[in-house]
């Protein structure tokens, strides 16, 4: 069958019509165009993801930014939480783990970029949103324009700035952007204050961000003073009910770039008071691609590499030109001198949260390590890294027929081009359902038509068409892009899927897939790698390796690899690939339980209690070393691990999988599991 697309209508790319843009010392500047970010002048794609430096120990920041990097990550985002930092009314902290200059240093010595999320308002699972108890307690408006408020607000914008000064861009520095507030909808005037009041403050950034959704018609922001970012998520653990939801819509090529924007089609194209979020003035861009969830006590859904990687690759070939992630990096909640600071019932908010864990089940754990989220969506940096000069400039056109998530039956597509090259997205994925495999599909541009392929199983990809390989016009590949190192560019084999390369004028040239398919063409060479292969593909220090089967990152110039123990990898010399091996002697340390009677009333007896009265299972925990990670295999409702002293050491929401803690956390301690009874009264998927 022949498929074929919507006529492509080439948007006039417009420039200097927002308050936005920086130049850094050396005359690099960053800007804002209609459809693409520019930096040094031309097209640029960040991947952000998101790292709450103040929910892990400031000891492992470097590292963990370095992994961050490794796998593909451009820019840190992190929150600045304002009940972090002064929990009593003026007592600031910005000491130890609440270091947010180290942090800023450290990403700067990973090689990352830096937006800070100042808030005051933050949300992401806090307490309050972020905000103390004491200013809830004041008799003012909050997230309002008045003197009051404004005030306080200024006193923690000064605050966070005497730490972050000189840090910036244009200083030569890595902060290159601001996020104000979040996730307020409706009040364009407050967020227009905020930005008004943080340049007075001193805060001078080419980037200031706010988040852009609501319904369809988008949130109410200073339109010619910010860059709207939006979300997307495979789930919603904070919705309503234990049931199972509807299929989402991130996993159909669509325009839109509101994640609540179900049922758009009946929603009027303006709210009651004629506004609409002028969606053209701006490029799409994110800032909460969810690569993982937080569960929440009623609804712990999982979220696994494919799921983020086919949302990712969606949001891509839909026009997405600012990867966002939310979270990138797990990590464990901080308990404050009053109170915990975690999210729950009893502070008013609708959904109870777990009082340390924030572990995301994202691409990397909160104690550091990987997920398959990590290795796959690093395919997609790749490219966006080494082809998104181009990409960036190539606007989203549908299919003929607009497919919804609940059509589990015709092709998913779309593509993005210039009108003379392009990628045609294919995504054969929907989470949770099954979609029906394609036989003898034929993709036709209106520049070119690829040969039939099989579209079949999960599998979500792209292809190039018309695209430059160093001064050759490749028609056609039927293998996805990866990246290039010199003249030699890389691809990913598509699984069911022949490697086909057609050059102008010039046979197709057909390949296998693997680490010594080189195949060698005028002044270029083309590596075909399996999918395995590309998700342990790092580009590390202008060096191309492959980790066999596990995570390699670079820190302090020095090769290492995520997982312990031994590990080899192979790196690329120019004509193939060379293997090493790094021997490191290690032992797993083992766990062991003992039944026994509780030991004491436990701390937080009131979260193991959450919706009714349960019982409780105690065990007696042993490691025999320090030495990597143990297993907690049990069914239950919620887990505490406590010391001997009734210190809360780790909890989580049980959510189907075993439970993986460092060795170090108990070695050495007398600690307890406490897990409470599991009843039918919350959402789970296995």
């Amino acid at each position: 069958m022949i498929y074929k697309f919507e006529p492509y209508d080439k948007s006039e790319i417009i420039r200097g019509h927002l308050n936005l843009g920086g130049a850094n010392p050396a005359g690099e500047r960053i800007d804002v165009t209609n459809i693409y970010l520019e930096r040094g002048g031309k097209p640029w794609i960040g991947v952000m993801g998101e790292y709450h430096f103040n929910r892990d120990n400031r000891e492992n920041w470097y590292k963990e930014l370095c992994k961050m990097k490794a796998g593909g990550i451009s820019i840190a985002a992190t929150y600045m939480f304002w009940i972090y930092h002064e929990e009593i009314e003026g007592e600031f902290d910005f000491s130890g783990d609440l270091d947010i200059a180290k942090f800023v240093d450290d990403a700067a010595k990973a090689g990352l970029d830096l937006i800070l999320r100042i808030g005051p308002w933050a949300h992401g699972e806090c307490r309050n949103g972020g905000f103390p108890d004491w200013l809830v307690k004041k008799p003012y408006k909050l997230r309002d324009n008045n003197k009051e408020y404004m005030e306080k607000a200024r006193i923690w914008y000064e605050k966070i700035y005497e730490q972050v000064k000189g840090k910036f861009y244009k200083d030569g520095g890595n902060i290159i952007g601001i996020q104000l507030e979040n996730e307020l909808v409706n009040n364009a005037e407050h967020l227009l204050a905020l930005k008004k009041l943080a340049v007075e403050v001193g805060y001078d950034v080419p980037l200031y961000t706010v988040t852009g959704w609501n319904s369809k018609y988008g949130a109410k922001i200073p339109v010619d003073d910010v860059l709207p970012v939006f979300s997307a998520y495979a789930e919603a653990p904070w919705a309503k009910g234990i049931k199972t939801l509807p299929l989402s819509h991130n996993f159909v090529f669509d325009k839109t770039r509101n994640d609540h924007a179900v049922g758009t089609d009946i929603i009027n194209e303006t709210d009651e008071s004629g506004w609409r979020l002028p969606y053209e003035k701006y490029p799409y861009a994110m800032c909460e691609l969810g690569p993982g969830l937080h569960p929440t006590h009623h609804r712990r859904p999982v979220v696994s590499g494919l799921d983020a990687y086919a949302m990712s690759l969606v949001k891509l070939g839909s026009g997405n030109n600012l990867v966002g992630y939310y979270m990138y990096h797990g990590g464990i909640n901080k308990i404050g001198k009053l109170s915990t600071f975690n999210e729950s019932k009893d502070t008013g908010y609708p959904n109870d949260y777990p009082i340390l864990d924030y572990d995301f089940h994202t691409a990397l754990t909160s104690y550091g390590e990987t997920r398959e989220q990590y290795r796959l969506l690093n395919i997609l940096h790749l490219f966006v890294h080494d082809f998104g000069e181009k990409f960036a400039t190539m606007e989203t056109v549908l299919s003929t027929e607009k497919v919804k998530q609940d059509n589990l039956e015709d092709l998913r597509y779309c593509m993005r081009t210039d009108g003379e090259s392009g990628y045609v997205f294919i995504n054969n994925y929907q989470r949770l359902a099954e979609i029906k495999d394609h036989y003898d599909v034929v993709i036709d541009t209106g520049k070119l038509r690829f040969p039939s392929i099989d579209v079949k199983g999960k599998i979500s990809f792209f292809l190039p068409f018309n695209m430059d390989l160093e001064g050759n016009n490749l028609e056609y590949a039927t293998a996805q892009p990866l990246c290039r190192l010199d003249n030699v560019f890389f691809f990913m084999a598509i699984d069911g899927i022949k490697p086909q390369y057609k050059f102008s004028n010039e046979e197709v040239i057909e390949t296998e897939a693997g680490m010594d398919s080189v195949v060698s063409y005028k002044n270029i060479k083309i590596v075909t790698l399996t999918g395995e292969q590309a998700a342990y593909t790092r580009k590390l220090s202008g060096s191309l390796y492959i980790g066999n089967s596990c995570d390699l990152y670079e820190i302090d110039g020095k090769i290492k690899a995520v997982q312990n123990g031994r590990y080899s990898y192979y790196k690329w010399n120019g004509e193939s690939f060379e293997s090493f091996e790094v021997h490191i002697d290690f032992k797993e340390a083992s766990i062991s339980f003992e039944d026994i009677d509780e030991p004491f009333t436990p701390k937080y007896v009131k979260e193991l209690n959450i919706g009714c009265e349960r019982k409780r299972f105690w065990k007696r925990l042993k490691v025999t070393s320090d030495s990597g990670f143990v297993e907690i295999p049990f069914q239950c409702d919620v887990e505490h691990i406590y010391d001997a002293n009734n210190n809360l050491l780790a909890d989580r929401y049980y959510n189907g999988e075993n439970w993986r803690i460092p060795a170090s956390l108990l070695y050495g301690k007398e600690s307890y599991l406490v897990m409470s009874e599991m009843r039918d009264d919350f959402y789970r998927e296995f």
